[in-house]
Parts: structure tokens; sequence; C-alpha cells
């Protein structure tokens, strides 16, 4: 993004993952037509100019996977481009090699297995790239993963609408279609840049481990039925974490939309 910010509007050339908050008109005419209860002045949305959707980069990884390393640099290397939003999720499978990853979650490892169906795999594996909930990148290198994310910007077609309020309490999902079997609203918190860990056993020991957009937490904020609907957000206020909005089909897991409300 480039050019004078308005009063009111969020910079979010600064943030190291790119993603956006995208116009509302459509959805506060969709909310007032749908009757919903109308909110107060102050709880202004925050506001940029249209751009393309973001394609959203999931890397399951591990501190103890001796591949695992040579793939975060690879999300790293397209992290930060236009049009991307890159997520780093640490599971815990690899421990019992004899190094606890300082990052993972056993909820990471459930969502990384969530994929395992849609995706027609016979079991998960790291390290693993899934792009926007469609498709899966193994080993492949930066060339291939860019021509994944460039096929997948140009897949999405009039995707859900999805805005911030300025208080940073809420977020609003406008109207659209809504796939077979429903979809959620998620919220992912993450500490957004690189971050290194000295690993001290296991597969890779001694190496310095540096992940990118180290993710935190998964929460589901509520369903999203194609019409428009208000999230309570989780508090990260003053937290230094940024949360990533991700509006997901339940069945088939592909990923509708995306923004990111970046760290405070």
């Amino acid at each position: 993004m480039s050019g004078a910010i308005s009063p009111g509007v969020v910079n979010l050339c600064a943030m190291r993952t790119r993603g956006w908050i995208i116009p509302v008109a459509a959805l506060a005419a969709a909310l007032v037509a749908a009757g919903s209860v109308a909110q107060p002045s102050s709880a202004r949305a925050v506001r940029t100019a249209a751009p393309p959707e973001p394609v959203v980069i999931e890397l399951f990884t591990a501190q103890g996977c001796a591949d695992c390393p040579e793939a975060n640099a690879r999300l790293e290397s397209v992290a930060t481009e236009p049009g991307v939003i890159a997520l780093t999720y640490a599971v815990d499978y690899w421990d019992y090699l004899g190094w606890e990853d300082t990052f993972a979650r056993p909820e990471f490892a459930q969502r990384q297995r969530a994929y395992r169906k849609p995706l027609r795999l016979r079991d998960v594996a790291t390290p693993q790239i899934v792009i926007d909930g469609r498709r899966q990148v193994v080993g492949a290198g930066i060339p291939a993963l860019q021509s994944a994310i460039d096929e997948e910007a140009a897949r999405r077609v009039f995707p859900p609408e999805i805005e911030f309020r300025t208080g940073g309490d809420r977020v609003g999902v406008g109207s659209g279609r809504a796939p077979s079997g429903g979809a959620e609203v998620l919220a992912v918190t993450f500490t957004p840049g690189p971050q290194e860990v000295l690993i001290g056993r296991g597969d890779n020991r001694g190496r310095t481990v540096r992940h990118m957009n180290v993710v935190r937490s998964v929460r589901t904020l509520g369903e999203w039925t194609g019409r428009p609907a208000l999230y309570a957000l989780p508090d990260a206020a003053g937290s230094g974490l940024a949360v990533a909005i991700l509006v997901q089909a339940k069945d088939d897991r592909r990923i509708l939309n995306g923004a990111v409300l970046p760290a405070h």
C-alpha cells in the first residue's frame, strides 16, 4: 500500500505479515438490511482501499524436525509479500526425540490433522505448507511455492468482506455464499516477525532455528452462514500479538478470506 493514510485508518505497511482490512460499505448496508442492532458512531470501522484478497499460507513445523528449518526459511521468504498472510504452527509430535518444542500446542497438530481428509492425505508430516486450505506444498523450493501462491490468488471469487472496529474488540464478516456444510470464523493470534530458538537436544541440537509469525492460539469466534455478522475478538491489547481472522469452510477446509489486525 502506498500514499497518504486518512485519519482513523490503520497503516498496515509496517506489518511484517501482509493482510488487509476489507472495505465495509457493502457490509454496513447488509447489516442494516438484515435488521442488525445499530452500532454507535464511535464504533467506526477501520478501512483501507480495496486490494486483492490475501492468500493464507500455513506452515506446520517443529523444532525437533531436521527438515523443518529449510521450510521455515521458505515461508519467511514470502511472508512479507503483498497479498500474503503467513502463519507458523508448531506441532508437538516431534517432542519424543528429546527436545520439547517451545512454541508447540496439541491443538496445532489437531488443526494439521483436520486437513488430512480434505487434502486426501494418508497421514500428516512435517514440514507441511497448506495454502488457503486447498492444497499442500511439501519439500518444494521457493519458485514452486510462489507459483502456488499466484495460482491461489487468482482463484478467489467474491469472498465475504472482513472489517475490524476501531476499538479492536469486534470484527464483522459480510454476506456471501456459504459453502456446503457451513463455515466458521477463526481468530488466530500470532507474534509478528521472526523469532530464533537455540535447540539443545534432538536432531537439531546446537542449531538456531528461526520461525516467522509464530501462532500462539486459535479460537473459533462463531459460525458464518452467509449473512453478515459481528464477532467479539480475543483481547490481545498490549500483548504484542497480531490477530488473523480466517473465514474457513467446515467440510473441505478451504479458506474463503482472511485479514489481519496488527499488534498494538
